[in-house]
């Protein structure tokens, strides 16, 4: 999800390429134009579905914050400051999406993305920045309004496309592809008027031109917006932004490549910069914060009754017990029907008292000992007495 995210910034920094070599000079709002409404149609057009209840109003707001002022002041900052004094102010809009997703969102500003932030701004100046850079008052409040713009967009889209902080009322919120499309059609309307008004009516375009359109409506927008809000669905909303600032640093690498642009020892570093910067961030929005694990509570050994034995078990507490030898003393002798509680009844004289001594060798078959040992010598005769039956105890 994370790489499928950072695809979108990616090829927004293809769009320096294509501006500059295929469309006409001086027609920045109308670029803005032709990049979201042909592209918010096409989505409409996949989609088939419109806002309900409360999601018109919102989808005017969230295209005008991410689409129509955001593309305006881009351009305005473009035309008034050198493109790096641009795109450094753009770059303070991930410590602005941190900031925003404190209170409204409820996310955790971290130190490191804090820092993250800081290192990705010095990044992005070292690989844009140049010797011949100039401010102009305006330039720099249009660039730092378009990053505003964007960052409270981030935030709005996440927190109104969240099930859980979705207002009463207000319906399920629409998938990413849906509100993306919803969007882009907004922000194309807001813009178109500005356009006219500013610039005039739009010129004849040759092949290039529409090649070029085409390729900023088709891949620059649709796709990549489509991706853009898709990871701000399921990402942190501070994580997603920072993968903005790979935006730069793929145009100037793009120059680099395709334009045979010379790529200075500093650029290089800063583009390092702004990747450890976005790898940082991401890194410290996305892992889980490790908790301590609590330490185990003592039990506290309870008063009570001491463990029941069972013979030859565990007691209560697990101890194991041994047995001891069961000496047998006879069948016992039921109670009289006419005996009271508590009497007490006389066992059997035949019933044999401690262990069975073995018989000797010497012992005739069928002679009985009494508690007698093995190596105890037997008696001449023991007559064997007769049964006396138990007597009842009268009351």
């Amino acid at each position: 999800m994370l790489i499928a995210t950072a695809a979108a910034p990616a090829t927004w920094g293809t769009t320096y390429l294509v501006t500059t070599e295929f469309l006409p000079a001086g027609r920045p709002l109308l670029a803005g134009v032709l990049r979201a409404l042909p592209a918010g149609l096409l989505l409409l057009a996949i989609v088939r579905v419109l806002p309900r209840g409360s999601w018109w109003w919102r989808s005017a707001v969230l295209g005008t914050l991410n689409i129509g002022a955001f593309f305006a002041l881009l351009f305005l900052a473009a035309y008034r400051l050198p493109g790096g004094v641009a795109a450094i102010a753009g770059a303070i809009q991930p410590l602005l999406v941190a900031a925003l997703a404190v209170p409204a969102l409820g996310e955790r500003l971290r130190p490191r993305m804090v820092a993250a932030g800081a290192a990705g701004v010095a990044g992005v100046a070292l690989v844009v920045l140049t010797a011949q850079a100039r401010l102009d008052a305006l330039g720099i409040t249009a660039a730092l309004g378009g990053a505003a713009s964007m960052a409270l967009g981030i935030v709005l889209t996440k927190r109104w496309s969240s099930p859980t902080r979705t207002a009463r009322g207000a319906g399920t919120p629409p998938p990413p592809l849906v509100s993306t499309a919803w969007q882009l059609v907004a922000g194309g309307l807001v813009l178109a008027p500005v356009a006219f008004a500013v610039e005039g009516a739009p010129p004849a375009l040759d092949a290039a031109a529409v090649g070029g359109y085409a390729y900023l409506a088709v891949v620059g927008t649709a796709l990549a917006y489509a991706l853009w809000f898709r990871g701000l669905a399921a990402l942190p909303a501070g994580a997603t932004s920072f993968l903005s600032l790979l935006s730069p640093v793929v145009a100037v690498l793009a120059g680099w490549l395709v334009l045979g642009q010379a790529l200075t020892l500093t650029q290089a570093l800063g583009v390092a910069t702004v990747l450890a910067a976005v790898l940082t961030a991401a890194r410290a929005a996305i892992l889980p914060t490790p908790q301590p694990t609590p330490a185990p509570r003592p039990t506290t050994p309870t008063s009570g009754p001491s463990p029941t034995t069972t013979r030859g078990g565990t007691n209560t507490l697990g101890a194991t017990t041994t047995p001891s030898p069961t000496t047998t003393v006879g069948p016992t002798t039921p109670l009289s029907p006419t005996a009271p509680l508590g009497a007490t009844t006389t066992p059997s004289p035949t019933t044999t008292v401690g262990p069975t001594t073995p018989l000797s060798p010497t012992t005739p078959l069928g002679a009985t000992t009494v508690g007698q040992s093995a190596s105890a010598p037997r008696p001449a005769s023991t007559p064997r007495p007769a049964a006396v039956p138990p007597q009842p105890v009268r009351a």
